[in-house]
């Protein structure tokens, strides 16, 4: 699987617990929903961020010599 994913799956059941958390507490459910979709966006963009390949150097090019 690629890391990107195990990254994701990991963050879900973490944002899983913190919601069913919430609710215990007795959290309207308007704000678990909002909750869970700002935990969301922020699991996708670390995510993308961690798991991202680093852009190679760029090489010189030769026809672009004067």
């Amino acid at each position: 699987m690629p890391s990107f994913v195990l990254y994701l799956l990991g963050f879900v059941i973490l944002s899983a617990g913190l919601l069913f958390g919430a609710h215990m507490l007795g959290v309207a459910t308007q704000w678990i929903a909002v909750m869970g979709m700002i935990l969301l966006g922020v699991g996708v963009i670390t995510g993308v961020a961690k798991t991202r390949r680093r852009d190679a150097p760029a090489a010189s090019d030769p026809s672009n010599n004067a």
